[in-house]
Formats: C-alpha cells, structure tokens, sequence
C-alpha cells in the first residue's frame, strides 16, 4: 500500500513511525512532513492548506490511504473533496468537523441530545455578552467560537478579564472570523483528562487515556502551549469514569452526528475535566492529539493501519484492538522563548546517542535537515518518549534520553509525570 500522511509535527512523525510498522505499507509520503519524518518516508514539498495539489498527488500517485494529522485542512472540508474525487482519507467530513471548528455547533448538539448540561450562552454582540457575564459572576470562561490555535479561550477570574476578551474578540477582531462568534460557559474544576476514540460513524472504540501538560514551566506555571508533555495511563481515571466517558459522552455525540446526517469518521478527542458532579465535556477535538498521540501509539498493539482502513471502510467492528499494559512518558524539548519568540536554525546534537537507549524513541516535531545535520525548526522540536514497566522506569528513560540532546536555547520542563511517579510510589 501506498500512504500519505499530512502534516509536519510530533503527531505526524509518530502517525508516520507506527503506520511504517506495518507489513502492508509499501510506500509512506508525508507533506510536508519534517526532519525525523523524511528518515522513514519520501517528503514531499506540499502544504496542507493546498487541498487541490495533495488531492492530485494523491491521485497520481495512486494513494491507498491518506491520512490526516492537523485540523486546519479537515475544516477546509479535505475529507470532502477526497471523497468526491474517490481517494480514501482518514478524517471527518467538514460538516462534522464542526464539533471542533465550531464551539457553539458542539455546545448546541450536546444540549439538543442532551449529553451534557454545563450552562453556556453564545453571543454576537459585546454588550449582550458583558452582561451575561456581570449576571452569572465569576470565574467564568470566555471562547472565540472558532480554531484560534488555542489562544481563544480565557478564563476569566475577574469581570474585567472576561469583559477584556469579549472585546478582543468580538470588537478588535483579534482571532479573525474565529472571533466573530463567542461562547460564554460556566467554569468547572477539577482534573483534566482526555479520551481518544476510533469511530466509524456507527462503532466507536477507545484507545488507552492520557494526560498532557498545557503550561510552559514547572508546576503547571507560565503560558499555554501545545503541550509539553504526557503520560499514559492516567491513574487518577479509575475503570468506572472512563467507561462513563465513553459511553454515556462520547457514543452519544457519535450518535447525534449520525442523527444530524454528519456521520464522524476518524478519531474523535473528548477533552474531559472531572468535577465533584462527575466528568463534564470541555471540548472536543477532531483528531489525534499532540503530544497525546506520542505516548498512545507506542501502546498500541494491533497494526495501526488496519484499524485506520476498517475506520474509512466502515467496519472497525470486525477489527480486535489490543494495547500492552506498558507506562509511557514524553517529554517535549522546545526551543528557548517559545511559546513567545523563539530562534530557530540551531544545530542539534545528541540524537543518534538518545534514539540507541532501551524502549526510547524520539519523535520530531521542529526540525529540518541541512546537509545530513539535524536542525531547529519549530518552537516544539522533539517529543522524547519512552516505555517501562512503572512510570518511574520510563520517565527515567525520557529524562537520560532528552539529556542526551543538546541545541542552544534547548529547554524542556522538569516535571513531567513527576507526580504520578510519587503517586505511584506510594501504594
């Protein structure tokens, strides 16, 4: 078979890494792919936003399957035009993208079917908005309705912060056409968690949990970033709060989307917190997660390409997935400023040394090659993962490895899985 991966990150090197895994891959294409990628597949010079191009190459290349890793280009409704033009891709159609593309779409059909009851109002118009928040007080969370590169949500701890990023949004136009529209919801506490599914419009199939790492320093301190680390499993999700997850949050919007005509195909994130009240419904994302994905499919037992084919062909009830009982860690290495301003170009060294370590791999997720040397190219450059027996053992083994690595301005969070490490000791 011939696949084509999308997208150029930590998330697509590991979709590209456990795609090439299987005996039935002749041929991996990536566009653009990166540093790491291009070490197991053919990168070709193609953006995501080209939906016409990568259609045409797909098809001139015979492509058995594409895949998809960022957002961007499901929104732009890629799925759709493949579809129409009889090439295979793994990811929802735009209508069903919504649930990610659109805040307010997914808090309406979540209330519509009744799957989850947090309280929210959608508004066009600042002033409206204002007083909804200055009637429910606060804390209270603010949303731009569209992708804003996850900058477009505040919670707002007083009413001036709320009132400040109402009109960001909806007065200074400062997350373009995403801003048009804000969503304006309770704030719930407790634990995050996120749950990934594999679901082909009717089946629906968890994979293992996970939990990620949003601020950029030690104590979940500074700014939010992409994410800048992870863990599986999460300890603190006992059998019980995943199975309801599953079943009485996720399989039901599956459900409403196929009611609403939107049938989803491909993988659906549930972004979960869960409060004193149960496990509420954040948000949902249409996708792989990164750098959930870095610590997930290195657990995975099945081929991964046979569970993406059953997906896109419609039987994922016929396919047997197996996960191995195995604790994985990833610790992102970022370069020096981000996720402010930040320098790329800087050589990097240490990798082949990192990569030789037991049960160590090190995704790419910024880098670039120049004449054989591995370069920055990313704020997020590495997602140095690694498997155990304990979360100890393997975020001891991610820690010896992103030592190993070295660029200027290299700097990673020290962490990571720390505390499931002390939790873990402790019983």
């Amino acid at each position: 078979m011939k696949i084509l991966i999308l997208g150029s990150g930590g998330r697509e090197h590991t979709l590209t890494w456990k795609t090439a895994q299987s005996c039935a891959v002749d041929q991996i294409y990536c566009a653009p792919g990166n540093g790491g990628m291009a070490q197991i597949a053919q990168c070709v010079d193609l953006r995501v936003d080209d939906l016409d191009g990568l259609a045409d190459f797909a098809e001139q290349q015979s492509i058995d399957l594409t895949i998809v890793g960022p957002e961007a280009p499901l929104v732009a409704g890629i799925a759709d035009l493949f579809a129409r033009r009889g090439l295979p891709i793994y990811g929802p159609t735009q209508q069903a993208m919504q649930l990610e593309g659109s805040k307010s779409f997914a808090r309406d059909l979540l209330r519509k079917y009744s799957i989850d009851d947090i309280r929210f109002e959608v508004f066009d118009e600042a002033g409206a908005a204002k007083a909804y928040v200055r009637r429910r007080g606060v804390p209270i969370v603010v949303k731009a309705d569209g992708l804003a590169a996850g900058k477009g949500v505040k919670v707002a701890q007083t009413i001036e912060e709320a009132e400040a990023h109402i009109d960001l949004c909806l007065e200074e136009g400062g997350f373009g056409s995403a801003g048009d529209v804000v969503v304006v919801e309770e704030c719930l506490v407790g634990p995050e968690c996120s749950i990934k599914v594999f679901s082909d419009g009717e089946t629906v199939v968890p994979m293992v949990s996970s939990q990620d790492y949003k601020r950029i320093g030690d104590g979940d301190t500074g700014n939010n970033t992409g994410g800048m680390g992870c863990y599986s499993p999460v300890p603190a999700l006992d059998q019980a709060t995943f199975d309801y997850i599953v079943e009485k949050l996720v399989k039901p919007t599956v459900a409403a989307l196929a009611e609403e005509g939107y049938p989803y195909v491909g993988t659906l994130y549930a972004g979960c917190i869960l409060t004193d009240k149960g496990p509420k419904l954040l948000e949902y994302n249409c996708r792989f997660g990164d750098p959930e994905t870095q610590v997930v499919l290195p657990r995975l037992d099945t081929d991964l390409l046979e569970i993406l084919q059953a997906t896109v062909e419609g039987r994922l009830d016929e396919v047997e997935i197996a996960w191995h009982d195995a604790r994985c860690v990833c610790v992102v290495v970022a370069s020096g400023g981000y996720p402010d301003k930040y320098e790329t170009g800087k050589p990097i060294i240490g990798l082949e040394d990192a990569a030789k370590l037991e049960d160590v791999v090190v995704f790419h997720a910024g880098t670039a090659q120049q004449s054989g040397q591995f370069m920055t190219n990313g704020g997020r450059v590495l997602g140095v993962t690694a498997l155990g027996e304990t979360f100890g053992a393997a975020r001891e083994r991610a820690y010896e490895a992103a030592e190993m690595i070295d660029f200027e301005g290299k700097y990673h969070r020290s962490d990571i899985a720390q505390r499931t490490v002390e939790a873990e000791e402790s019983v």
